[in-house]
């Protein structure tokens, strides 16, 4: 019998706090706390030897790598105060704690993954963070979890960070905080057009960074097979020659067929396809060094199966096979050729 793989889990019952209408008195809201829920059920459920992370605050030095001191002082002093930030994004007494909370988590596990043995990680982390912008909170996300975690791996000293979002929305926030830096190649799959109305496939960088952000945009009803011709024919190719020396997950569950949110089709089984191949990218370069930080998700079912067999491709490389596309689908096609004219496979 093989021993269980071993990864880091970042969690934190504070995160639970998060609740419109606060925990006492809930009321409806996609972003909800049952989403961790499902989440750690779907990690106690795994084959996986977890080694617990308590998250921590995020430090105001370690924000301001990507975000604008002024907005945080802003959030800072909506601690314990209800209400809405913008049409979708709520406060309740303890959002903004479990806010800097989840960042700092997020910034716990990439230090581990760098300082020990142990380089693989998943962190259930509430709100979410990739349409945070710089000075503005947005679409669910108060701080951007993986773009604080980006920045302080290159603050700690390595040199190419690639954060891949798989999220079915497209992760603006994050990709305007790396848009000029060639050290974070940000590469997003996700529904085009849709919420937030950014990720065009000519969206690429400027300056140092042009040719950094790899956009990918699908059409509506993509499923298994248009997903494996996306990561086959642009992603992949791009991810192994940037060479990164740690990949960031921005883990959304919400392209699943399942979701209320949005209309893509994909089944669990993709998920885990994804993070087998991006697991076998961060092997070869990235000393192995991978997580999953969790993004969108909204039916229960849908995230639970999802981040199980994300889980399973990411910390096991074990995952089942997914349908190939008879003929490149033509959004996929597009995207590929904008990406490698963007990028230096061309």
């Amino acid at each position: 019998m093989h021993p269980k793989p071993s990864a880091w889990l970042v969690d934190d019952r504070r995160f639970d706090a998060h609740a419109l209408g606060g925990p006492e008195s809930p009321a409806y809201h996609p972003e909800r706390p049952e989403r961790l829920v499902a989440a750690r059920a779907a990690a106690a459920a795994a084959e996986v030897d977890w080694l617990p992370l308590d998250a921590r605050l995020a430090t105001d030095e370690e924000l301001a790598r990507v975000h604008h001191p002024a907005y945080i002082d802003s959030l800072a002093r909506l601690r314990g105060r209800s209400g809405y930030v913008d049409p979708d994004t709520y406060i309740a007494p303890e959002s903004v704690d479990a806010a800097r909370l989840a960042a700092g988590g997020a910034v716990a596990l990439v230090d581990r993954m760098i300082d020990s043995d142990v380089t693989r990680g998943l962190a259930l982390l509430r709100p979410p963070g990739h349409h945070a912008r710089a000075e503005q909170a947005m679409g669910f996300c108060l701080l951007n979890n993986v773009a604080v975690a980006a920045a302080h791996a290159i603050a700690r000293g390595l040199k190419r960070v690639l954060v891949v979002d798989w999220d079915v929305h497209h992760g603006n926030g994050t990709q305007e905080m790396f848009w000029r830096s060639p050290a974070v190649l940000y590469a997003s799959l996700h529904q085009f057009p849709f919420y937030p109305g950014t990720g065009a496939g000519d969206e690429t960088g400027e300056g140092e960074g042009r040719g950094f952000t790899v956009n990918i945009p699908l059409s509506a009803g993509s499923g298994d097979e248009v997903y494996r011709a996306a990561f086959e024919q642009t992603l992949l190719p791009v991810a192994r020659e940037f060479a990164p020396e740690l990949i960031l997950i921005s883990a959304g569950f919400d392209a699943s067929a399942r979701d209320p949110l949005a209309q893509m089709r994909l089944s669990s089984e993709a998920f885990g396809w994804m993070g087998k191949e991006l697991r076998a990218v961060a092997d070869g370069a990235a000393r192995g060094r991978i997580a999953l930080v969790l993004e969108g998700g909204y039916d229960l079912v849908g995230l639970e199966g999802g981040l199980a067999s994300a889980v399973g491709g990411v910390v096991r490389s074990e995952a089942s096979d997914i349908a190939r596309a008879d003929r490149t689908p033509g959004d996929v096609d597009r995207a590929s050729d904008i990406a490698r004219r963007g990028w230096k496979l061309a």
